[in-house]
Order: structure tokens, then sequence, then C-alpha cells
């Protein structure tokens, strides 16, 4: 999809936009509203992912602005408000979605595959396969051969991260930003933690393991 991500925080607006590229999304960032209103007006993007507090135009009054245009294009509002009358407040405004910040990347990109499926682009994956591997992204069902493999939350958002990039190397880094947030403060161990969780729930019994540790440098899933 063709993607445009308005945000002024060039950390954020870093991590958020390699994440969708590695998604295999086009992406336009731009740091201002009075530029992201322009870009957007041209409608020629799929989705719009939207920071409220923005220099030159309020996020909020962007949103407002293109609905008044009537231009329909889904938008995604990201905030560091979580207040209900701040949710409530951007889905006024003409938002379909809104996200708190700090958030993680694959929640992120499960927000966009909601919102492509409800503007009606069937163009989403619904399902990873690595070899015998299946992950379905729709009913969050794994499978490895005919066996179903039970997985919690944190641990299905590895494993898809892993299998979006199947035969890459990912660093913890690059696994803590995608999982856990761009920000979060987690435990230095938990990366290895949750690998041993995944690992022992989708390798254990089987011959050919795929879930593999590069020694000095990451993780990778590969057939």
């Amino acid at each position: 999809m063709q993607l445009l991500l308005v945000e002024d925080d060039a950390q954020v607006a870093a991590v958020v936009e390699r994440g969708l590229k590695e998604a295999g999304h086009w992406v336009e960032v731009v740091h201002d509203g009075l530029e992201g209103l322009a870009r957007a007006e041209t409608g020629r993007h799929d989705l719009i992912i939207l920071d409220v507090l923005l220099p030159g135009l309020d996020g909020l009054e962007m949103c407002r602005g293109l609905r008044t245009q009537g231009l329909r294009t889904p938008i995604l509002v990201l905030t560091a408000r979580d207040a209900v009358s701040d949710r409530v407040r951007g889905l006024d405004a003409g938002a379909d979605d809104y996200m708190a910040k700090p958030f993680a990347m694959e929640e992120l990109l499960a927000r966009v595959r909601a919102l492509s499926r409800r503007a009606g682009d069937g163009m989403e994956e619904e399902a990873l396969k690595v070899g015998n591997l299946t992950l379905d992204l729709t009913s969050h069902e794994v499978k490895r051969g005919d066996s179903a493999i039970e997985l919690t939350a944190k641990e299905f958002a590895l494993l898809a991260y892993l299998m979006r990039n199947a035969g890459r190397v990912l660093t913890k880094e690059q696994i803590t930003d995608h999982v856990w947030g761009y920000d979060s403060e987690v435990v230095s161990n938990v990366v290895e933690i949750y690998i041993h969780y995944v690992r022992d729930k989708v390798d254990r019994g089987f011959s050919r393991p795929l879930l593999r540790t590069v020694r000095g440098v990451g993780y990778m899933i590969k057939e």
C-alpha cells in the first residue's frame, strides 16, 4: 500500500517508516502539518498515519480539513495522549483509528491491515508461511504441519515479525522496536527469553529447526 506518514519526531518517524517498508509498504514521510495536508490532498495514498501535535497545522485540524474536502482515505491517529476525551476528539475529527504512544510496531502493522480490510483493499496478506509453518494474521492461528501451536500475544507478534523477514537476520534492537515498542523499557534479556519460548513451541518435536540464532548478530527464521 502507499502510505503517508505525518510525524514531526524524527526518531519515531524513522522507526515507523522502516517498519512499514519492511512490511512491504511504500511510505512518504513529512514532518509538518501544512505539508502533510498538501500531500494528503493529492488523494494518492491508501492510508494516512498522522501525529496530533505537529508544527504548522495541528493533526486533528488537518484531519478535519481532509474530511471537509470529502477525502475518504483511512486515517490512523498517533498521539502521546491516551485519555478517553482525547480519543473521542480524534475520532470526531474524522480519524478511523487511534493509537497512543509508545506502541509496538507489530500492533501498528495490525491496525494498518485492519484499516486496509475495512477500506476494501484486498491486497493485504492474510497468512505467512515458512516451510510447513503457517501463521494466519486474521484468525491468529499458528500451525506447523497439522499441529496447532498456542502462542501468547507477544509470542505471536515476535513470530509474525520473524516470518515477515524470513531468511533475514534480525537484531535484538530491531525485534525490541517492532514487538515491544520503539521506546519501551524492557529488560535486557527479554528477547532471548521470548525467542526461547517461541523456539520451544515451533521447533520442539521436529527434526528440522526453523528458528536460528546467528551468534553475535541476532535471530532469523528460515526453511
